[in-house]
């Protein structure tokens, strides 16, 4: 399958933690982000197609906030190279100029120079 990715995926020196907001659950880890997209790692299976209300703890204050909320509609979900994970591409929907800001700002300061 052709790669559709515009934006090269940014690594962060963190693992960032995501919930679910409306069970406040703990929904996976972030791996990578993009402006566009984010992909996590999780113990479960994600449902493709399906839009998520998701919060990110961010590993500091970026902005004014500890939180990073956003809506996201997951793309795929596949096995990891570790059998006991899965992971799972998010498109992020719904993110105003603010929220732009913020990923940059994250990926500025706590991603990997490359």
């Amino acid at each position: 399958m052709p790669e559709r990715r515009k934006l090269k995926r940014r690594h962060l020196i963190y693992y960032l933690r995501v919930f679910d907001v409306a069970s406040n659950q703990l929904f996976g880890h972030l791996v990578d982000i993009t402006t566009e997209g984010i992909m996590l790692i999780s113990e479960d299976h994600k449902d493709v197609n399906k839009v998520f209300e998701l919060k990110m703890v961010l590993p500091s204050e970026i902005g004014g906030k500890k939180e990073f909320h956003f809506d996201s509609k997951s793309v795929y979900s596949k096995k990891d190279i570790n059998p006991d994970f899965y992971d799972t591409g998010f498109l992020l929907i719904n993110v105003d100029q603010e929220d732009l800001n913020m990923i940059d700002k994250l990926i500025t300061r706590f991603g990997f120079r490359d």
